[in-house]
């Protein structure tokens, strides 16, 4: 059921976010960009678990629409930090609203308990499974 909540979701996303020129990749990296200003690509790359040159074309993109820019890291020169321009304000306004318009139909007719109780749940199993993740990594750089 998850998987196909999540299929359906990313397909209503995709949709959604091509009435408003975009894919719900860049959809996705705006929304990073506005909670998290400064990511580097590397660090953005990780979150959206892709390849870092995928971000960097994906950041190519955006820049060519004026939405994004590179900042050179002041730390290091081989760094390059993402930062919002003014032009995606209002893109990022109407996506917000999509946003919201996408919960409101997936939790129509659920009990906000229910929900809630969901809603914790699912970030405890996701949890449970971060810790997994980062335990195997560990063990992996001790062997070897």
């Amino acid at each position: 059921m998850l998987h196909d909540l999540a299929r359906r979701l990313r397909q209503d996303a995709d949709r959604r976010a091509g009435t408003h020129g975009m894919t719900r990749a860049l959809w996705t990296i705006l929304f990073w960009l506005d909670r998290q200003p400064g990511l580097s690509q590397k660090e953005l790359a990780e979150i959206l678990e892709v390849e870092p040159i995928t971000v960097a074309r994906m950041i190519d993109r955006l820049e060519a629409r004026d939405m994004v820019e590179r900042r050179a890291d002041p730390a290091d020169r081989r760094l390059w930090r993402l930062h919002l321009r003014p032009a995606a304000t209002p893109v990022l306004t109407e996506l917000h609203e999509e946003r919201a318009a996408m919960h409101l139909v997936a939790t129509s007719g659920v009990d906000p308990e229910a929900l809630r109780i969901a809603t914790e749940t699912l970030c405890r199993m996701k949890a449970n499974m971060v810790a997994q993740a980062r335990g195997l990594a560990a063990a992996e750089r001790k062997i070897a």
